[in-house]
């Protein structure tokens, strides 16, 4: 097989080091869904991706999205980052639409900052109460809003209100707990707490559970855009326009930008950096 070329890109970021890092193969074709999986285990980023052929009328390009262990109907930070990619690659213009597993995804760019519009969402309670929300997160149940919703823009998690920036910060999660309370679409440990931080100003974390411990993913564009979501369902004010800060703790500070407009439509955007790529034999 002839090498393969990727690109290693960080989204969300505002410096080259900074941002959620995503490793992006030019051309997939070739490769079967075992090679993808292997590939991605080998990167070892939290996702990795492959750029296919369209199939559906209207896109660009077909994108398969792989953790190292699993693939992804969608995620956020692979998304704008490949977007960034087709781009480079085929020249187009700053309005493309990707083609995965859970639909067409339209995504735009202004310079290196890329946009993705996310699906309408879909929601419902977790039948948690705020202590066990508590003891899974560490915390104390006083630091635990009502209003925690699975919700669902293309890959659900459970969406979890905080009183503070303080309260997010105190999280440590019980990888026991998590795998069995924050559970949805088959996947184990998926929560992201949040509390305001200032006039539209977000602070938040993402915690999954990964070989029976706690992975915290530094910036994650699905819960983002689920966030949206989340307003929607309990009614928020619209238009809504925030800026969350996430990934300090695990050193990889990313802003992501959250657009709920009157019309509903979620639009998560961030800027994207390549800071290498290369050729890889197999």
């Amino acid at each position: 097989m002839s090498p393969l070329r990727f690109h290693i890109v960080n989204v969300f970021a505002e410096a080259p080091l900074a941002g959620n890092p995503l490793c992006v193969f030019e051309d997939g074709r070739g490769l079967d869904t075992a090679a993808m999986q292997a590939l991605a285990l080998q990167f070892n980023l939290s996702e990795t991706t492959f750029i296919l052929p369209a199939t559906a009328a209207g896109a660009t390009a077909r994108v398969r999205i792989f953790t190292p262990t699993f693939e992804m109907p969608f995620a956020g930070h692979p998304t704008l980052g490949t977007a960034h990619v087709v781009h480079a690659l085929a020249g187009t213009g700053e309005r493309i639409v990707l083609e995965m597993q859970a639909g067409l995804i339209p995504v735009s760019a202004q310079e290196d900052v890329w946009t993705l519009q996310a699906r309408a969402p879909a929601w419902h309670a977790p039948g948690l109460s705020r202590a066990a929300i508590s003891a899974m997160l560490g915390i104390d149940e006083a630091e635990v809003l009502d209003g925690a919703l699975w919700v669902d823009t293309g890959s659900e998690q459970l969406v979890i209100p905080l009183g503070s920036v303080a309260a997010v910060e105190r999280c440590r999660p019980n990888a026991d707990l998590l795998a069995q309370s924050a559970s949805g679409s088959g996947r184990e440990g998926l929560a992201y707490v949040w509390a305001r931080a200032g006039e539209g100003q977000v602070r938040a974390r993402f915690f999954f559970t990964k070989f029976g411990g706690i992975v915290e993913d530094p910036g994650t564009g699905s819960a983002c855009a689920n966030l949206g979501g989340w307003l929607i369902a309990r009614q928020a004010p619209l238009p809504a326009a925030l800026e969350i800060a996430q990934g300090e703790e695990v050193g990889r500070p990313c802003r992501l930008g959250l657009r709920v407009a009157a019309d509903r439509s979620i639009s998560v955007s961030g800027r994207v950096i390549e800071i290498g790529r290369g050729e890889i034999s197999i």
